[in-house]
């Protein structure tokens, strides 16, 4: 539970309160779910907030117990800065962005509320946030490319996929191979039989 709120109308005879519960929910590995029940029971609307929050559970990808890269959420006007952290770091966070990334899993990250700290802007901005990760993979699927080409390594692809590097290795030596056949008897030939003719002409005149 992030946030309770207690709204007050006023009617004939008196004031009626209800209340709105901002729940997240998550398995701690990687999937989390933020939602807002509302009712006129504290626990009713914890327990719609929370049954909400498990229906919209969304994937955040992970690395080393923290976030691949730097990333900016925004909702209204606020904004939530999140940046990886070294093991050891801890959550650096407050309030709702806390609560949200320990559900998480996620051990060791840095984290800046800018802008409205309004509590349920705090919360979407981060959610919006952690939707814009995306890992190596999703990367090199958009691309085109291998993931270690993505990656830029060049020889991690002979030990992740052997049958790519056997088929280009196969491919450069039949390329190689066919300029060397068509052209080597061209090149030989041509001096041979130009020479001879050069000597003879100058013998007769």
């Amino acid at each position: 539970m992030i946030n309770i709120n207690r709204v007050a109308k006023v009617v004939k005879g008196g004031r009626r309160f209800s209340f709105s519960a901002i729940v997240t929910v998550g398995d701690g590995k990687g999937r989390v779910g933020v939602s807002m029940g509302k009712a006129n029971e504290i626990s009713d609307a914890i327990r719609k907030g929370g049954e909400a929050a498990r229906t919209a559970m969304t994937k955040v990808p992970m690395l080393k117990d923290t976030i691949p890269y730097e990333v900016i959420g925004r909702f209204g006007a606020s904004r939530v800065l999140l940046k990886p952290a070294t093991p050891g770091t801890g959550v650096i966070a407050a309030g709702g962005v806390r609560a949200i990334v320990e559900a998480a899993g996620i051990r060791n990250i840095l984290t800046k509320q800018l802008g409205s700290r309004n509590p349920n802007n705090v919360v979407k901005a981060t959610m919006d946030g952690l939707r814009q990760l995306r890992t190596v993979e999703d990367f090199a699927a958009k691309r085109g490319l291998t993931v270690p080409q993505v990656l830029g390594f060049s020889h991690a692809t002979e030990k992740r996929d052997p049958k790519a590097v056997a088929a280009a290795k196969a491919a450069a030596a039949e390329a190689a191979a066919a300029p060397v056949t068509e052209t080597a008897p061209a090149a030989e030939t041509a001096p041979v039989e130009a020479a001879p003719d050069n000597k003879e002409a100058g013998s007769d005149e």
